[in-house]
């Protein structure tokens, strides 16, 4: 059976979480009961559970959402209907109708998609469907709340009567009041109203003169207030009426309860599904807010929680718009207990509770963020020993608190245990207590039990590395800024970078020295040591990381380029099918011409049709027999296959006439020759000068001789 200390609840914060888990729920009853959410007692439950969240989360996520469960909460009709002779009121089968309708469209809706929401369904396959209450309830109870006229026949004929007084009552106030007013007896304002009755508003002089029922006057007494004769009586059967109508009233209330009364116990079994549903809603959108997933669960004690982060602490970065580091962790029955070692303030109490708060999220039915290769084994025990102890109810010191706690863990801690030990030795005299969190260490160890330490000690350190399923880890700090860096590294121990870390903080450099002479030199080269192994395996990381992320280039380059030369090779295929299918048709063309020449020459009808025939034959003996479908198939594969080749073919179409214009010599447009220019013919090297232009002719001079040479001959060598 899987118990888990209230005090481990507390350490880790479990109880805040659930304050943001409550705060989702949309029913108060829903709130109250998220409060109420503790871990699982069985194996079973905890799969369940979590199969009741994951199936939510997925509704988020497609078309078929939930119905909405909101209700108003029927406790206190419930408890009535458990007492006998109670009846309930008209709102309380308002309740009633509306809380079946909604189990009634839940049910419905699950039945219906059943292999998407398996878990659900399974919840609320108990549960009966009795929409005839709601049917009931509906012929009785208008949507107003209101009885119906119809509700049974006395009450029909009691609200007609009801109607007719009330018609009566209004016809003879209406003649009283003509006929006192044609007679001067009233005030100005005519009438008014008292205790929900109309009256006429008289003059108290004539009071006397008005018969009816004085109910009061003015404050000056100036008015007196008369309901008049015929009126009153008719109020009167109004009243008697009114009686009657309302005994009716709750005879039919009293046969409606007595209707209902037999269900009292499937309609609280209706709440309690509901508030089931509303904390399961509330479980679901607090994991879609922080990211969280359903990791593989395992029965062989093998732990690994990858990219785990804190949600509390999500939650609040992710508010201030901050980031948050996650934790790997791994535990196996090879490496049991890990020792985190490392700088006060670098995360090592974080990644304490962040382990433990979702090992008890996720025994508690809530899905945990973490990375989905995650792979989880569940405890029967979480214990944690978290924080400042002192207690000063019970006088005890923090040694003292924790030493009861270490007796505590030593009556619990066996192999289905994962204990939480925040600065493990502290407290005491450094020599002494780390002697003895040694001893308690080596008694977890050979327990078997699972667990994770923060420590300072290096004895600690030391017998992690010793012990062969122990195994050393460190917060990474920068050892230029001296900054933490929030990431755990598993396999080595950390410094505690206590000198350079108070360097940092101001201390001056002498009084550091004075420190460091004060302690055993070989702890130092110890703290030494292990700080410059910090900062190696710091440079190997980024080194591997680079080297990571360039393998990832290159491999997604190598992906790119196959799937390229793919698409090519594919291309290729298409083409050659295309060439081969026109080398075919060039071929039949060909052997038809041939025939046709041959008819042609010798007129011979049944020869070319033997021909013919035996073509066809030929040709039909290599087609593969098909149906309709696949021969349009085929079909559309070819003519997209034509229409790609027209494309390219276009596209080199295009390219040869651009290529060709290139190479067209541009003509220059032939400059207009004039008088005095110097001119020389396209054919010719003498060079003479215009000396007259006629008609498109002009008369050389060449200097010896002149001539008589066509304009389009010459070319011009110089203006004039």
């Amino acid at each position: 059976m899987i118990n888990i200390h209230e005090k481990t609840l507390q350490d880790i914060e479990f109880y805040t979480v659930l304050q943001q888990v409550s705060e989702l729920c949309i029913t108060d009853l829903g709130r109250v009961e998220a409060l109420k959410i503790k871990p699982f007692t069985t194996r079973e439950s905890i799969i369940q559970s979590l199969d009741f969240t994951n199936e939510y989360v997925a509704s988020f996520y497609n078309d078929n959402r939930i119905p909405n469960h909101g209700f108003e909460p029927i406790t206190k009709e419930i408890k009535l209907l458990n007492i006998e002779n109670s009846y309930l009121e008209t709102k309380s089968f308002k309740k009633i109708a509306s809380i079946t309708l909604t189990v009634s469209d839940i049910l419905k809706f699950l039945k219906k998609f059943e292999e998407y929401y398996p878990s659900l369904y399974k919840l609320a396959a108990n549960l009966e469907i009795v929409t005839h209450i709601v049917t009931v309830i509906d012929a009785i109870i208008d949507r107003f709340g209101d009885i119906k006229d119809n509700a049974s026949d006395t009450l029909f004929q009691l609200r007609q009567s009801i109607n007719s007084v009330r018609g009566k009552i209004n016809q003879s106030f209406s003649s009283a009041l003509h006929t006192y007013h044609n007679l001067d007896y009233l005030d100005d304002i005519r009438e008014s109203v008292v205790e929900n009755k109309r009256v006429l508003a008289v003059k108290a002089m004539y009071r006397r003169k008005v018969k009816g029922s004085i109910m009061g006057s003015s404050k000056t007494g100036s008015i007196v207030y008369i309901q008049p004769e015929q009126t009153f009586q008719y109020a009167r059967e109004l009243n008697n009426l009114e009686f009657d109508e309302s005994e009716e009233i709750d005879k039919i209330l009293r046969h409606l309860t007595e209707y209902v009364r037999p269900y009292a116990t499937l309609l609280q079994n209706y709440q309690e599904f509901l508030i089931q549903l509303d904390v399961i809603y509330a479980k679901a959108k607090y994991a879609q807010s922080i990211n969280a997933i359903l990791p593989k669960i395992n029965d062989e004690k093998f732990y690994e929680a990858k990219d785990a982060y804190h949600p509390l602490l999500y939650v609040s970065n992710k508010s201030e718009g901050k980031k948050t580091f996650p934790q790997s962790i791994v535990l196996h029955p090879e490496n049991r207990i890990i020792v985190i070692s490392g700088p006060n303030a670098g995360g090592k109490s974080i990644t304490l509770k962040t382990i433990g708060l979702l090992q008890v999220m996720l025994q508690s039915g809530l899905l945990i963020p973490v990375h989905e290769k995650s792979n989880i084994c569940l405890f029967d025990r979480i214990i944690s020993d978290i924080g400042d102890n002192q207690s000063i109810e019970n006088h005890l010191s923090t040694y003292s608190y924790r030493l009861k706690q270490m007796n505590f863990f030593l009556r619990k801690c066996n192999k289905n245990t994962l204990f939480l030990i925040d600065e493990f030795g502290t407290g005491s005299d450094p020599e002494l207590g780390g002697a003895l969190a040694e001893t308690f260490l080596e008694e977890f160890y050979h327990r078997e039990a699972y667990g994770i330490i923060t420590t300072h000690y290096s004895n600690l350190k030391v017998l992690a590395n010793e012990l062969p399923y122990m195994q050393n880890a460190n917060m990474m700090f920068d050892e230029k800024s001296l900054e933490p860096m929030f990431k755990l590294i598993l396999g080595q121990a950390g410094s505690s970078f206590t000198f350079e870390v108070a360097q940092k903080n101001g201390i001056p450099y002498s009084l550091i020295n004075r420190a460091k002479k004060k302690i055993e030199r070989g702890k130092v080269r110890f703290d030494a040591t292990i700080a410059k192994l910090q900062k190696e395996r710091s440079k190997l990381e980024k080194t591997e990381r680079s080297l990571k992320e360039n393998e990832k280039k290159k491999q997604s380059e190598a992906d790119k380029l196959e799937e390229v030369n793919a698409k090519v090779q594919k291309k290729l295929e298409n083409f050659q099918e295309l060439y081969d299918t026109n080398q075919r048709l060039i071929y039949l063309g060909q052997k038809f011409n041939d025939i046709s020449e041959k008819y042609f020459d010798n007129k011979k009808k049944r020869e070319l049709m033997a021909e013919l025939f035996k073509l066809v034959q030929i040709e039909n003996s290599k087609r593969k027999k098909v149906s309709a479908k696949q021969k349009r198939a085929q079909k559309a594969k070819e003519t997209q296959i034509k229409k790609e080749a027209e494309k390219k073919v276009e596209v080199i179409r295009k390219k040869k006439k651009a290529e060709k214009k290139k190479n067209i010599p541009v003509e220059k447009p032939k400059p207009i020759l004039k008088v005095g220019d110097r001119v020389r013919m396209h054919d010719g090297r003498a060079i003479g000068s215009i000396d007259k232009i006629e008609k498109n002719k002009a008369i050389v001079n060449y200097g010896l001789f002149t001539t008589n040479v066509s304009l389009d001959l010459l070319e011009l060598v110089e203006r004039k």
